[in-house]
């Protein structure tokens, strides 16, 4: 069985020149498997917003370097898509990019009696993820948090 952190940096040097290419940026990359199924998950984005044109020419120029290669070892099912409205900040350039934005932070064990919280971005320094709700400044370390996406306000 393939480790998908090997899987997805067996992949990245196929993908960053394609990603480049097509003008877009690479957000994220996942290798998973869901029941029978392997994944190989890659979600772009770029400043006027991703087409379903971006989406098709990452695929098409990707599968067929990967087909030509062959890096991955068993079966899989490529998709390629935006991050969404609610993207997910994995890499530090992204709380940088979003910084002032309102975000979403989850974590895996409760702090002040809560796991979730939501406020704005105040930024990412040495590990540590800031935020303001309602007035009071909160500091998670990033061991911490098991997600931090952009807040979908209605």
């Amino acid at each position: 069985m393939a480790k998908a952190g090997n899987t997805e940096q067996k992949v990245l040097p196929y993908l960053e020149p394609i990603t480049a290419e097509c003008g877009v940026e690479l957000a994220d990359l996942e290798f998973v498997k869901e029941g029978a199924n392997w994944y190989l998950r890659v979600y772009i984005d770029k400043e006027s917003g991703v087409t379903i044109d971006d989406c098709e020419a990452v695929s098409r120029a990707l599968e067929a370097k990967l087909d030509e290669a062959d890096p991955i070892e068993q079966a899989y099912i490529l998709e390629v898509s935006s991050p969404g409205i609610d993207r997910p900040l994995k890499k530090d350039e992204d709380f940088v990019k979003y910084q002032g934005e309102m975000i979403d932070v989850k974590l895996y064990k409760a702090q002040e009696g809560r796991k979730q919280f939501q406020g704005k971005l105040l930024g990412l320094a040495d590990g540590v993820v800031s935020l303001e709700e309602d007035g009071k400044t909160f500091a998670f370390e990033r061991k911490d948090i098991a997600s931090v996406r952009l807040a979908v306000l209605l």
